[in-house]
């Protein structure tokens, strides 16, 4: 009958199961503990966890392999309490019940308390293995506990569990996730054998950590060691793909994702919707969204974010209520993205609405990017008195980016008042950060008060700020090409100036005016237009109207946000050459097509 029920259990047969334990009450085995223990086992594994504790409570000896199936029941089951008063309660506890308790109160969340339990473990001399190493250091990795991590590599050192391929791995995500990518990646190299695990914990931490880049050279590295990707591996360096806005590197992860028959598995397909998101091909993210037999909350989010890169808040909108309609559960992020639609396109009203509707109906409590939204919101659509009313009533005082917010919109409006206001709390939270200083000589310049200026840029100088120099790429070949502005260290350095004298006196004739505001030196007009002439992102258009075949978008990524000449002077040039251009700068995607852009000149 022990056999029967084990049978069951393998089968998955929750009926069958049943049947077996009606046959051994008949039988009058029900009180023996060769038979009791694979019933108490079949059903925790089978989520029955009241008929196994039925079936425990009824047995007259207990063992410790009983006891160990019990908690583990418990614990899959989240009735951690439960199983913490069994564990109490035990005379005897083997290494397994120590370590039982430690994973399953890691997969519980309970991280800290997982770390206490492995301290008791340690201090009773209770031997451990690579389960209690791996669920310890994921408890450390959570818990971003750097220095506790670091103590229990040195364990592993002294047990010789280093070299274990799962401890290793364990530890190169624990590094990961304590943001010390180098030490992992020193874990990892110094593997003598790794599996998919483990190299899908180094191309997890490289892209947790922004060395996208390095993720996919090891993805790469990965495939030449014979190692085939899993879903989630996949998902993973796409995802990478998607931060680096590199397109043509995710289209052929995508190919990879279709030969491999990894595309049904929803973390790929999530991934490819958040890749030709943040590309600016949306058309093709939604289409994608479009063929996912199944969507979870971070499909609906993933297209919920990227219609909202893209500036389109009634499509946003649209598409935030049909995922209300449809049960999936909002969470911050996908709020964010319904927020920042709202502030682009200068619905204040709605998005207050969506503010409030977070936290009364979502239950979700808002964090800086959310205040940071609602900043946004009334600060894009010149209600800065408002912005002010709304930060001061804040639980919370704004972070960098709040302010920068503010203080951005101050400059725009020129409002010298809360635009100092700004700065001065900026300047008190971040006193490194050049964007308080930038936007101060901004809004000095455009009145024309150059003292002030140069005060504020001998305040850089003594304080040793360094503003964050410009720069635009354009992806050809395979190869990025990097421009600065002024740059003259390119190879078609002469190629490109002359594409661009030849675009400025066509824009000239279509009735181009430079906007000099933007020029934060007291020069004449006619070096200020010089100067806007030959910034990043126009050489980087020129150079991809010189390469980029006609029937393909031109595709610039900015590392600032695009200022007001160079946004006008790329809608004159899509009219000019008939070319769509995709700019995606530090806050958002611009769309330029036939003169006009997909932001509907409010960014």
């Amino acid at each position: 009958m022990s056999s029967m029920v084990m049978a069951a259990w393998a089968l998955g047969d929750c009926t069958l199961g049943r049947q077996f334990h009606c046959q051994i009450l008949r039988l009058g085995f029900g009180a023996y503990a060769f038979v009791g223990s694979p019933l108490v086992n079949m059903y925790a594994k089978m989520g029955l966890i009241g008929d196994a504790k039925r079936v425990f409570d009824e047995l007259e000896f207990k063992n410790v392999v009983m006891y160990n199936t019990m908690i583990t029941g418990l614990l899959r089951c989240k009735m951690v309490q439960e199983a913490r008063r069994l564990f109490e309660v035990m005379a005897d506890r083997d290494s397994i019940t120590w370590t039982t308790m430690v994973t399953g109160l890691t997969q519980n969340g309970m991280e800290s308390e997982a770390l206490d339990v492995f301290r008791r473990m340690r201090a009773q001399g209770i031997a451990t293995d690579q389960y209690t190493f791996g669920s310890t250091l994921t408890a450390c990795g959570a818990l971003s506990a750097l220095e506790q991590g670091k103590q229990i590599h040195t364990y592993t050192i002294r047990t010789c569990y280093d070299d274990n391929v799962f401890v290793a791995s364990a530890l190169v995500d624990m590094y990961s996730k304590c943001r010390s990518i180098r030490l992992a990646e020193t874990v990892f190299r110094g593997m003598t054998s790794r599996n998919i695990i483990s190299w899908t914990a180094m191309i997890v931490g490289y892209g947790q950590n922004g060395c996208s880049e390095e993720a996919v050279r090891a993805f790469s590295e990965m495939q030449r060691d014979g190692i085939d990707p899993d879903d989630y591996t996949l998902g993973s360096v796409i995802s990478s793909c998607a931060n680096l806005a590199s397109l043509e590197e995710g289209a052929q992860f995508h190919c990879l994702a279709l030969v491999s028959g990894l595309m049904p598995y929803i973390t790929v397909s999530n991934a490819l919707v958040t890749l030709y998101g943040k590309c600016g091909s949306i058309e093709d993210a939604h289409r994608l969204f479009d063929e996912m037999s199944f969507h979870d909350q971070v499909s609906w989010t993933a297209l919920v974010s990227g219609y909202a890169q893209f500036g389109k808040a009634k499509e946003t909108i649209d598409l935030f209520e049909k995922m209300l309609t449809k049960g999936v559960k909002p969470d911050g992020v996908t709020f964010i993205g319904v927020l920042s639609a709202c502030s682009r396109a200068g619905f204040v009203e709605k998005g207050c609405s969506y503010f409030y509707s977070m936290q009364k109906d979502h239950g979700i409590v808002p964090v800086d990017d959310h205040y940071t939204c609602m900043i946004d919101l009334y600060s894009r659509s010149g209600r800065l008195k408002e912005a002010e009313e709304f930060i001061k009533q804040m639980p919370v005082c704004p972070d960098a980016i709040g302010w920068g917010t503010l203080l951005s919109a101050c400059r725009l409006r020129g409002d010298m008042e809360i635009g100092k206001w700004a700065a001065e709390n900026l300047l008190e939270i971040d006193p490194q950060n050049p964007a308080s200083y930038v936007l101060l000589c901004s809004m000095h310049a455009s009145k024309g008060q150059w003292n002030e200026v140069a005060e504020l840029r001998r305040g850089m100088r003594d304080r040793q700020v360094k503003k964050e120099p410009g720069c635009s790429w354009i992806k050809y070949k395979n190869k990025v090409h990097i421009f600065s502005a002024d740059d003259q260290s390119h190879p078609f350095s002469k190629g490109i100036y002359e594409k661009l004298e030849w675009l400025n006196s066509k824009m000239v004739e279509e009735g181009y005016k430079p906007d000099v505001s933007s020029v934060l030196h007291d020069v004449a007009d006619a070096d200020k237009v010089h100067m806007l002439s030959h910034h990043s992102e126009k050489l980087a258009i020129a150079f991809g109207l010189m390469f980029v075949p006609q029937e393909m978008p031109i595709r610039i990524v900015k590392n600032l946000r695009v200022c007001v000449d160079c946004h006008n002077a790329t809608k004159f040039i899509s009219k000019i050459t008939g070319r769509d251009i995709l700019v995606r700068d530090a806050v958002r995607f611009h769309k330029f097509s036939n003169g006009l852009c997909s932001c509907g000149d409010f960014w």
